[in-house]
């Protein structure tokens, strides 16, 4: 059987102290068992499953919501928050006591229900019964407070252990994370060496291709310059040949014209002599050809030609 002590004050004495004890057993809405005292007198009473369902029934409320209200004000202890109040009249001999215990709302109560109690003829053994109670009670809660006392020491042992397991942890997470911080460091210098000399690989690379364009171009711009001048010299050479094989038809033509208009010769020897002699040119034509081919071509310079072309032309 369970049961529960309250202290109430009725509201028609609010000064004094009334001691409510409650026995049930399985559950509340099975039936229970009143015992009231104020340590001079007491009473008791029993409301049946039957008086649960017929009080229910009269203030109109779902069976299982009056049990819980009746839970709530005869256990709970909930009388202190002022939502439940109790009711006590007793008679002029003390023989008998009704106990009616109410829910308040905002502007009235209604009753819960009442119970005629009918007094104890030994209240000393009530009491005693009550200080027992109490007792028992007072030596579960003690036992019940060192249990948690120990697992308190437990887990404060268990905490304090951890804590320290923890900061070795921590001092672990920042060993290894300098010890990696060391190794980054390292490695990242190795790799900004690293791309350091490819970067100047890359720049002398990029400084020997521009050197090999530029030598290229300057190779290129010499071979067009030597081309060009090849080519002025070739010009020059068939402009300065021009003007020489021009001036031999013109002396021709003058020594032609000093011979007609020389006086006549009357010795036949002596024109033969002539016509022997301006027969020769013809021959020496050739030989200008033949030696102008065996002389380079870079030898045929303007004065030379012309010193070349007199000679021939005053060879017997």
């Amino acid at each position: 059987m369970e049961k529960t002590l309250n202290r109430i004050h009725p509201v028609s004495d609010p000064e004094a102290t009334y001691f409510l004890q409650v026995s049930w057993e399985k559950d509340l809405g099975t039936g229970f068992g009143l015992l009231l005292s104020d340590c001079q007198c007491a009473w008791t009473g029993t409301v049946s499953e039957t008086d649960i369902s017929r009080e229910a029934a009269e203030i109109e409320m779902d069976r299982e919501k009056y049990v819980e209200e009746l839970r709530k004000a005869l256990i709970a202890r909930e009388e202190s928050s002022g939502k439940y109040n109790f009711v006590i009249s007793r008679d002029e001999q003390n023989k008998a006591c009704h106990l009616s215990y109410e829910r308040n709302l905002k502007d009235c109560s209604f009753r819960l229900g009442s119970l005629k109690l009918q007094e104890v003829p030994s209240p000393a053994e009530v009491v005693k019964e009550l200080i027992g109670y109490c007792l028992d009670n007072l030596g579960k809660l003690q036992a019940n407070t060192e249990h948690l006392q120990r697992e308190n020491e437990r887990l404060f042992s268990n905490s304090r252990e951890m804590e320290k397991r923890l900061e070795k942890c921590v001092e672990a997470k920042e060993k290894l994370e300098a010890d990696l911080y060391s190794r980054f460091v390292l490695v990242l210098n190795e790799k900004k060496a690293k791309i350091r000399n490819l970067q100047k690989l890359l720049s002398e690379a990029k400084e020997s291709a521009v050197d090999a364009k530029c030598a290229r171009d300057s190779i290129a711009t010499a071979e067009m310059a030597i081309k060009r001048e090849d080519y002025y010299d070739a010009s020059t050479d068939e402009e300065s040949e021009n003007p020489a094989r021009a001036s031999l038809p013109s002396a021709l033509e003058r020594r032609d014209s000093s011979l007609l208009g020389s006086p006549d010769i009357v010795d036949p020897a002596p024109r033969r002599k002539r016509r022997q002699r301006t027969a020769k040119p013809a021959g020496t034509g050739a030989k200008v050809a033949a030696y102008e081919a065996e002389q380079p071509a870079q030898e045929n310079s303007p004065q030379l030609q012309r010193k070349q072309t007199q000679a021939l032309w005053m060879l017997p």
